[in-house]
């Protein structure tokens, strides 16, 4: 791998960055680095979006296209990925997020890159972690990286500058209330 070198028409909006992980039961953690995203867009910066296993038109999607700067790839199958029943289609898809997440990463364009759902894709085996602990190390030092999802591996935890763990208290699921449009998915 190759650390970016910068270029003429470079302005990096973060003079450093760091690496945040959002992990736990609870619910929020793409919610809280899709508002990172928000953030960024505000004050003119660019950011990129890779989503792992998650091949279904989300609102989010929608809502994302709307904000200047920002650059969503959505991999994975339109359907649930259960760890007792992966595909090959699972596998391709997750190594097709992890090639772009590289490339976001790596090409220094991007002030913000939020690996979403990451960790779950690590936690399943579809993604191998020594190429992720790749990406923290050879990163851009003005690229922000957010990584998501239930599970990640303890290296990970390590690796992060910030790490914060949703903890379910209360959800309405557990009265029988599926996800719900607009708020949920």
């Amino acid at each position: 791998m190759h650390r970016w070198d910068g270029g003429e028409d470079a302005v990096p909006i973060l003079e450093s960055a760091f690496i945040h992980v959002y992990m736990g039961h609870g619910k929020g953690k793409t919610t809280s680095a899709l508002g990172m995203v928000l953030r960024m867009a505000g004050c003119g910066g660019k950011s990129a979006v890779v989503q792992f296993m998650k091949g279904w038109p989300y609102s989010e999607a929608k809502g994302l296209a709307f904000l200047p700067g920002v650059t969503l790839i959505q991999t994975g199958r339109p359907d649930y990925v259960y760890p007792d029943k992966i595909i090959p289609e699972d596998r391709s898809e997750a190594e097709r997020g992890l090639a772009a997440a590289r490339n976001a990463v790596l090409s220094g364009k991007f002030d913000l890159v939020i690996l979403d759902e990451l960790n779950v894709a690590l936690s399943f085996g579809l993604v191998p972690l020594a190429p992720v602990l790749d990406l923290i190390e050879f990163r851009p030092s003005h690229v922000e990286l957010v990584f998501t999802g239930r599970n990640p591996p303890q290296e990970l935890i390590d690796k992060a500058d910030l790490v914060t763990e949703m903890v379910e208290i209360r959800h309405q699921y557990q009265k029988g209330v599926l996800a719900r449009k607009g708020i949920d998915c």
